[in-house]
């Protein structure tokens, strides 16, 4: 929140060096920084009452081009959906008249600039100009609202004395601690106001930071990475009214964890940039050691994304490098409702801003258990007459380079989707959460998602509602969003939890928000009972009267252990197999098969049997043989059979022995049926 009545003292004339795009980063240390006491324990600000501001649209200028065609990868409507899944929990977050610990909260701007983060057992929201702590359980206020400036209480001068908004909530599931950012524009030098949480608890102390800048640091956006936060920023002149480009910093994370003083190093774009997003990591597994964090935004053209590699090195800040832009081509998009950017519909109000020019909150990365590494990212598109969500899954190489894995764009009706917010869980599920309105419907909050193995470019989920508006914003206030927030939960990595505004009676400055959480079939779900098997050695030679012994070895894969019975086929005639124990469970080691050879001593020559050996229909088998090409048989065993609700593990019943007779004695093939011998492995449940 801009507070306008400052805007002819904030004339400042800004050195043309400061955004120049260089080789090397600015670095700055924090203008300030110390140690708060608890949260909880500290007076709340003065709540600002009787003036309703709203904060400009501060656009950024660009030369896309619309497509004019079709979308390209738009879904086809309402075909083959899932029914939506059902929300876990769905509670008002801050809005006009909601009351905590703190007090009752009154809107007194707009847009609200929704968003939360998520930790082990507290939901922490903010929005223009207030925060509060929920317990993530029950939705209950544990404290506030209180203006995000009662975090500074104490600090001195703008972060205390200001509450400009803008805010940023964030949770470090690396370090456990939480993170809470807000701008400071109503005297220079503009700051970003940062507190890093000393512990677990959100309403605890923090190390609290001060970092300046020159020009009008708009649109903060912040990424949680191993080696720094990093914080993207559209910068404009000291008044606001124009584009400088965009600027990425990197706050020293280590330093900040700790109290310590800390270094921001930051580079810039040209003005052909902006609405730059930062890689937040989501997940328990690490991207690779040293690797840069990715930066992305749209890109120069209606059919390109931008990429930036940034990679900061706080011992030596001359070998920290900003790369890129790098140009990603994407399906041919035209950003909604054109220059304007408003022309989303409501039921009785005027129309509210897309925000359009940018991709929206979060690029949420995250790395697989497979070694794959994905970001995922939206932003509004016009399609047809309406609007919809384009939605990206980009995935990371060993290079750090990104491609387009899949795309899709989500408008399953001729209502209005935009102001989304996506991400995904550990099952590599997709959810995406947005606002949607029509001429026929009010402001409302609803999501979808996808399956990891569903169509490409597919939201296949159904659409949940969080809430339906029962009011429209006035005709007078086009300010909408500026963004939303869908977060995964660090406590099981599957549940998302979803941020957004909605109206709750025709009007204006009266809006509320909503907190909602959900999951996708799948994710989290107990493994399948399976196990491995393995013999050793794989290979016995057996003389004729002899016997030769390999012991077969199990292991469960996934699932519990379960009773697995063995069995054994395919010996030649004369010759026999058998198992000690035939019954193990689970892990296990010691189960012998025992072949004695008792063929006929003109035979002439002994058998080679190879344990083991997996076929080409998957089967597992035991293959033997006469040495010297005397004699060869083979018999398919043990074949995985996946049931509609159980794994089992079958024998193949087909056994297959070819014998040669010597000196040129003719082929002569059978074929074994075993039929009501067939032996059947079932992994009990």
């Amino acid at each position: 929140m801009f507070r306008l009545r400052h805007a002819m003292i904030l004339l400042l004339a800004l050195p043309a060096t400061v955004l120049a795009q260089s080789g090397r980063p600015q670095v700055n240390r924090d203008s300030y920084h110390d140690v708060s006491p608890p949260l909880r324990e500290m007076p709340p600000g003065p709540h600002v009452v009787g003036i309703l501001e709203a904060e400009p649209v501060r656009r950024i200028p660009s030369s896309r081009i619309p497509s004019f065609g079709p979308d390209p990868v738009l879904q086809p409507r309402r075909t083959g959906l899932a029914a939506a899944v059902a929300p876990v929990t769905n509670f008002d977050g801050i809005g006009n008249g909601v009351t905590g610990p703190g007090g009752t909260f009154t809107v007194n701007s707009a847009p609200p600039d929704t968003n939360a983060a998520v930790g082990p057992t507290h939901v922490v929201e903010t929005v223009n100009t207030d925060l509060a702590v929920f317990n993530k359980t029950t939705g209950a206020i544990v404290f506030g609202p209180v203006p995000i400036n009662t975090l500074w209480s104490g600090f001195g001068g703008g972060c205390q004395v200001d509450n400009d908004g803008d805010p940023i909530v964030t949770y470090d599931r690396l370090a456990d601690r939480w993170i809470i950012s807000q701008f400071q524009v109503t005297t220079t030098p503009f700051q970003q106001c940062v507190a890093v949480s000393q512990t677990p608890d959100p309403t605890g102390a923090y190390f609290r930071y001060a970092f300046n800048y020159s020009g009008f640091p708009d649109y903060p956006k912040m990424g949680v990475w191993p080696d720094a936060y990093y914080i993207t920023y559209n910068m404009f002149n000291n008044a606001g009214t124009s584009f400088l480009g965009a600027q990425v910093c990197a706050f020293d994370r280590a330093n900040m964890l700790t109290g310590a003083a800390a270094t921001q190093q930051c580079f810039s774009t040209s003005t052909s940039f902006g609405g730059l997003l930062p890689a937040d990591l989501d997940g328990t597994i690490l991207p690779p050691a040293g690797a840069p964090n990715p930066v992305v935004a749209l890109g120069a053209t209606s059919t390109s994304l931008a990429y930036w590699k940034f990679h900061v090195d706080w011992t030596t800040p001359a070998n920290s490098t900003f790369t890129g832009p790098t140009s990603l081509t994407v399906p041919s998009y035209t950003e909604a409702c054109g220059a304007s950017g408003s022309c989303i519909p409501q039921s009785g109000g005027g129309s509210l801003d897309s925000l359009s020019d940018r991709l929206m909150y979060r690029a949420a990365y995250r790395t697989f258990a497979d070694g794959h590494h994905s970001i995922v990212t939206n932003h509004a598109v016009t399609v047809g007459t309406n609007v919809g969500v384009r939605w990206y899954e980009l995935h990371v190489d060993a290079a750090n380079n990104l491609s387009v894995f899949q795309s899709g764009t989500y408008a399953p009706d001729t209502a209005f989707r935009w102001m989304g917010s996506i991400a995904m869980d550990e099952a590599g599920n997709i959810a995406l959460g947005f606002s949607t309105s029509s001429s026929a419907t009010k402001p409302s909050i609803r999501y979808t998602g996808r399956l990891a193995g569903d169509a490409s470019g597919t939201m296949t989920q159904g659409e949940g509602i969080i809430i339906t508006g029962a009011g429209a914003q006035g005709s007078t206030l086009s300010r909408w969003g500026d963004y939303s927030s869908l977060q995964i939960d660090p406590v099981d990595d599957c549940t998302f939890w979803y941020a957004n505004e909605y109206i709750p009676a025709n009007g204006t400055f009266n809006w509320k928000t909503r907190i909602a959480s959900f999951k996708l079939p799948g994710c989290g779900a107990p493994a399948a009972d399976d196990f491995s098997i393995a013999a050793n050695p794989a290979s016995l030679t057996v003389a004729q009267g002899s016997s030769a012994t390999s012991t077969i070895n199990t292991a469960v894969t996934s699932g519990a252990a379960q009773s697995v019975t063995f069995s054994v086929s395919g010996a030649p005639a004369g010759a026999t197999a058998s198992l000690s124990p035939s019954t193990v469970t689970g892990h296990g080691s010691g189960r012998d098969v025992h072949v004695d050879d008792h063929r006929n001593r003109d035979v002439g020559k002994p058998l080679d049997v190879r344990v083991g050996h997996v076929d080409a229909a998957g089967g597992f088998g035991l293959r033997h043989r006469r040495i010297a090409g005397v004699g060869l048989g083979r018999v398919r065993r043990l074949r995985d059979v996946l049931g509609d609700d159980e794994r089992r593990h079958r024998q193949r019943g087909v056994g297959r022995v070819e014998h040669l007779g010597p000196a040129g004695r003719r082929e002569r093939q059978l074929r074994a049926d075993l039929g009501n011998s067939r032996r059947q492995l079932d992994a009990d449940r």
